[in-house]
């Protein structure tokens, strides 16, 4: 998940870090701490890592010292705000190959979309660029499928407005949910900038007060931490 995820799905983005969705389990957290054992990685920030913590919906950060990784950032999460819970991302999970590497699972692009939708500047360009490389890389035969989630994600008026022409019924059908689809196959360009806007500016409201009560569990956490 994260930056590299979009690396994957040829959204390019600069990124220094690793983002990682994990299952929370006895046994993986076992193998998860095994494995930034192997890659020297120190815990950055707060809270440490625990079961409970990644179930409450925070983060917890690593960074790596083992040479040749120039102090590489690995996030954890297991919960994110809009976004199904692991067991069902998992299922979901598109499985891409590296050269050298191998495969790599990765969040499926819907579930990718939707975990960039923050409060932060930077995840909303991304969130087009996302859906504006998947249809520029999709093959001549679309399922109504992929269709449908052009529509319900895309940000760019002029592809929506193909989409509603080519799918009027699958546009209309979508449109009950998606009040800017509605101006797009008016349309009317200025009311369709209008709503997607709102849409942002929506999601960015249901995260920050998402965020609020954790920010609010980090600070208490600190304070309780035994002083030196």
């Amino acid at each position: 998940m994260g930056g590299q995820a979009c690396i994957l799905y040829g959204a390019a983005e600069f990124t220094r870090d690793v983002d990682l969705a994990v299952a929370v389990d006895s046994a993986n957290l076992k193998r998860l701490r095994k494995a930034l054992f192997e890659l020297r990685c120190e815990a950055v920030y707060f809270p440490s890592l625990s079961a409970a913590v990644l179930r409450r919906g925070h983060a917890c950060h690593f960074r790596s010292l083992l040479p040749g990784l120039h102090g590489l950032r690995i996030d954890l999460m297991t919960k994110m705000r809009g976004v199904d819970p692991f067991n069902q991302l998992w299922r979901r999970r598109q499985e891409i190959e590296l050269p050298g590497v191998g495969k790599l699972a990765v969040l499926s692009l819907p579930d990718l979309v939707k975990a960039k939708k923050t409060q932060r500047d930077k995840d909303w360009p991304m969130i087009r660029r996302l859906v504006e490389a998947d249809i520029a890389g999709a093959s001549a035969s679309l399922s109504l499928t992929k269709v449908a989630f052009w529509l319900r994600e895309c940000r760019t008026y002029e592809y929506l407005r193909e989409f509603c022409l080519r799918y009027p019924a699958l546009a209309r059908k979508t449109a009950a949910r998606r009040p800017a689809l509605r101006a797009v196959i008016k349309g009317v360009r200025s009311a369709a900038a209008h709503l997607l806007r709102k849409e942002e500016d929506e999601e960015r409201k249901r995260d920050r007060r998402y965020w609020a009560p954790l920010r609010a569990q980090l600070e208490l956490w600190r304070l309780e931490r035994p002083r030196l």
